[in-house]
């Protein structure tokens, strides 16, 4: 019985908390969508972040930066700022709930990357994983029925970058802190959205003020939120809640943006999470 001392107890507090992150920043990113370009949007999110990191290193010590791998650093946010860049592209074009579930095609491009450059096992279980993934992406882009979006490949890309992203975070997380890997990511990547901003700059009106606001910290307090969750219990417990993100934006979609639940949608979406969830149970097993 789950007490409120639990730690499985607490890390659903802290996933309630990364999936709230996760919808308000998907809603933010499409109200400044109508307004703002996508690099003024990850512009913005990176100034916000460096605000708070930097508060949060100045209590922890900012002696923690230091580190002898720039290289992965610069390789990491390259490849994560592709993956937000095609995530708030996405969000601007096609419903909330299609960008989520291409989105949760990252572990099948994740297990791929780690098999070819970490030489990772592709165990059976991972295997169908991928194949499970692969055709729940297939029934969500339905190629052939005319309903692709140029939108659609761009999340698709995002989620490679973001699979790219995540081989090297793990191998960061050998040598450097969770701060100073979130403090180099959005300093560096501050750059990347100034540069094409400023070429082509729009002034924010006052009123997507709290929506600039929101999306900076919600980028922040989601993966914050997540990585406590992960402290607290087993994959198998935190990784299955962050589907729930798939049906809370559809309802979200539909009761802000008049956007229809897309029966196929869901269904791959359902194929996805099956492939990995079968995944994290038999890795669990093994270990």
């Amino acid at each position: 019985m789950l007490t409120n001392r639990h730690p499985a107890f607490l890390a659903a507090l802290w996933m309630s908390g990364a999936l709230l992150s996760f919808m308000l920043m998907a809603i933010s990113g499409r109200e400044l969508s109508h307004s703002l370009t996508t690099y003024q949007i990850l512009f913005f999110r990176s100034v916000i972040g460096v605000l708070v990191i930097s508060i949060l290193l100045s209590r922890s010590g900012w002696q923690q930066i230091r580190t002898q791998r720039l290289k992965t650093h610069w390789l990491r946010n390259i490849a994560h700022y592709a993956g937000q860049y095609g995530w708030f592209y996405g969000l601007a074009f096609i419903p909330l709930a299609e960008v989520i579930a291409i989105e949760f095609t990252t572990p099948v491009w994740t297990a791929l990357l780690a098999f070819f450059l970490l030489k990772e096992r592709l165990t059976g279980a991972r295997l169908q994983a991928l194949v499970l993934g692969i055709a729940g992406l297939l029934l969500i882009l339905r190629p052939g029925a005319g309903v692709l979006q140029p939108a659609a490949f761009a999340v698709l890309g995002g989620a490679l970058g973001y699979a790219f992203s995540y081989i090297q975070t793990k191998s960061l997380t050998r040598t450097d802190t969770p701060l100073c890997i979130l403090f180099y990511m959005t300093l560096m990547q501050l750059p990347f959205g100034l540069v094409p901003s400023v070429l082509n700059w729009t002034t924010p009106a006052a009123e997507t003020l709290p929506w600039i606001l929101l999306v900076g910290i919600t980028a922040m307090s989601a993966h914050f939120c997540m990585a406590h969750a992960f402290r607290l219990a087993d994959a198998t417990v935190v990784v299955p809640m962050d589907f729930l993100r798939l049906p809370l934006i559809a309802v979200v979609g539909y009761l802000f943006y008049q956007e229809s639940i897309d029966l196929f949608v869901l269904a791959g979406a359902v194929l996805m999470f099956s492939g990995n969830l079968l995944n994290l149970r038999a890795e669990y097993r093994r270990n």
